[in-house]
């Protein structure tokens, strides 16, 4: 492990590696030292992805009809977001972010031991176990965290009920949260790594590719190209899921996979329909 202070100083030239991952980890570490080394790299990655993720659907639901080879997927086509509910749920995640996220940061840097950084790579094998073992360790904390705020009335309209102020979901609202929900979700994304001992370029990707299905669980679209359709067996409920979670909220409580709900008994499918 290299500690982030002194790798400046040690040689540009790292031993070979057959990882096939470690020409782009070293020139990471060569020459971005101070963007991955910073405490703030997750935040920028998980709010920029929102971002870049959530628009092109944004835009999307703006045009509506008028681009039919889309909107013939929209689950609930009676119910459009308007831009001044999308500009709420937008500017409650950036005031979220700029109020609490990055205080909580700033105050880690203070009180949290300088992280190391590992010479190696990871695999790509690794790469995948260790992003598969976060997915799977976060939908399990939020499955049980999201059954009882549903359970319980009062943690439901303290805690949970901003989350569902749209009975049909769309991109910007992945994250309108309250904010002991959005510390929560913070929490675990950045303790699970660290349980786990994940290499930190694991870390990155996954906070990328769940931002992705987070997003892509609140588009509103059965799009056939999402990841609800790629990965077999249905393994994971997507838009379909949550879209009817935020119908009948005793449903479909786990954010991305589907075992935990099939499990429990609270797994419910959308009715198919006829988009030809």
């Amino acid at each position: 492990m290299l500690n982030i202070s002194e790798l400046s100083l040690r040689s540009p030239h790292f031993r070979a590696s057959d990882r096939l991952l470690q020409p782009f980890w070293d020139h990471l570490l060569l020459h971005h030292l101070s963007l991955v080394s910073s405490p703030f790299l997750p935040v920028i990655l998980a709010f920029s992805s929102y971002f870049c993720f959530s628009l092109p659907f944004a835009v999307l639901d703006l045009l509506g009809e008028r681009v039919p080879l889309f909107h013939k997927y929209k689950i609930q086509q009676d119910r459009r977001p308007t831009l001044g509910m999308m500009a709420k749920s937008f500017m409650t995640c950036l005031y979220n972010h700029i109020f609490f996220v990055l205080p909580a940061v700033i105050i880690g840097m203070f009180i949290l031991p300088t992280p190391t950084l590992p010479r190696d790579a990871p695999t790509l094998y690794q790469l995948f176990t260790e992003g598969l073992a976060i997915l799977l360790l976060f939908d399990t904390q939020y499955f049980i965290w999201h059954f009882v705020h549903h359970k319980n009335l009062q943690l439901y309209r303290w805690v949970h009920a901003v989350h569902h102020e749209y009975m049909a979901p769309f991109s910007w609202s992945t994250e309108q949260l309250s904010i002991p929900e959005l510390m929560t979700v913070g929490f675990w994304s950045n303790l699970d790594p660290i349980l786990l001992r994940c290499h930190p370029l694991s870390t990155w990707c996954i906070t990328v590719l769940s931002i992705w299905m987070s997003v892509e669980d609140h588009i509103g679209y059965d799009l056939p190209w999402t990841l609800n359709h790629l990965v077999p067996f249905g393994l994971l409920g997507g838009a379909p899921a949550h879209d009817l979670h935020h119908q009948k909220p005793s449903s479909n409580y786990a954010p991305f996979f589907s075992h935990w709900d099939r499990i429990f008994g609270t797994a419910m499918s959308l009715k198919k329909k006829n988009v030809d």
